[in-house]
């Protein structure tokens, strides 16, 4: 068994004002970690350190205004919780303002010693709603024992390339952060499902609580069957994943029965894809094969 003890926040910002969430989260990770002491990783919502005005509100400029670089003071601030309560933290995600000065919405992982050891920016924004500009590549961080996981971004759950590619970059896990507060959030929940069932690995899809979003977060085991499910309010999932379960699932298939995973695999670089101008590519090898 290769467990894996998540702590996922469903919880809303201080609108307005990232110093104030940002206070409340150094607040919080130590209740996290006396509620869940084997905890391993804490996970927030997207743009929670942004602390986005509600849906209806204006947001002309916001992104620009709250826009920060990284590294800079709040990795600084987010390495140093990290590395004081000993857990790997995924802050969701924050508007970042990269080199070329355009703004990107960036989730970041940092490991228990502070280190950034990852950021990704969201490929696909949710156009025409969100302006920031996209990323251009996928990102997955290794857990040393644990195993490889991929970070995904609310509307990235709409494009299955973006959980494929994840997959194949040797993903087990998927940590999907969210800001839903419009009324396509069922939708959002099938295709979580779907994205752990095509791909055979667990999808964390964590929804902001009311009033920021809809909630109503899940975790998806590698069947596609929820293990977890919120409601509106804020809450805190825990949950302990056994990453064994996505070799097992491959192997054996889903409901014991169907191996997609493993045909794809195998007979994948013999198929044409036109659309994408090729055809399957060998997997990259997660770090237990």
């Amino acid at each position: 068994m290769r467990p894996l003890s998540i702590a996922a926040l469903q919880t809303s910002p201080a609108p307005r004002n990232p110093e104030a969430t940002l206070g409340t989260l150094a607040a919080r990770l130590p209740a996290v970690k006396a509620a869940a002491p084997h905890v391993q990783l804490v996970l927030l919502p997207e743009l929670h350190l942004s602390a986005t005005p509600p849906i209806l509100d204006e947001h002309s400029g916001y992104a620009d205004e709250v826009a920060v670089t990284i590294p800079g003071p709040i990795t600084e601030s987010l390495g140093h919780l990290a590395r004081e309560t000993g857990v790997w933290l995924v802050p969701g995600s924050l508007y970042e303002r990269g080199e070329d000065g355009e703004v990107h919405n960036t989730a970041l992982a940092f490991a228990p010693d502070g280190e950034l050891v990852a950021r990704y920016r969201k490929v696909f924004p949710w156009q025409p709603h969100e302006t920031s500009a996209p990323g251009g590549e996928f990102v997955v961080f290794d857990m040393a024992d644990v195993g490889r996981v991929g970070l995904a971004i609310c509307y990235d759950g709409s494009f299955p390339e973006t959980f494929r590619q994840l997959a194949w970059l040797g993903a087990e896990v998927v940590l999907q952060v969210n800001l839903t507060a419009t009324s396509d959030r069922e939708q959002e929940l099938v295709m979580a499902r779907a994205n752990a069932i095509f791909n055979q690995l667990y999808v964390v899809s964590l929804n902001a609580s009311e009033p920021a979003g809809v909630g109503r977060s899940v975790i998806v085991d590698p069947e596609g069957l929820v293990r977890l499910s919120a409601g509106n309010g804020e809450e805190l999932l825990t949950d302990v994943l056994d990453l064994d379960a996505v070799d097992r699932v491959r192997r054996f298939g889903t409901a014991g029965v169907s191996r997609m995973w493993e045909q794809v695999t195998r007979a994948g670089p013999g198929i044409a894809f036109p659309m994408y101008g090729g055809s399957v590519p060998d997997p990259i090898a997660t770090p237990n094969d």
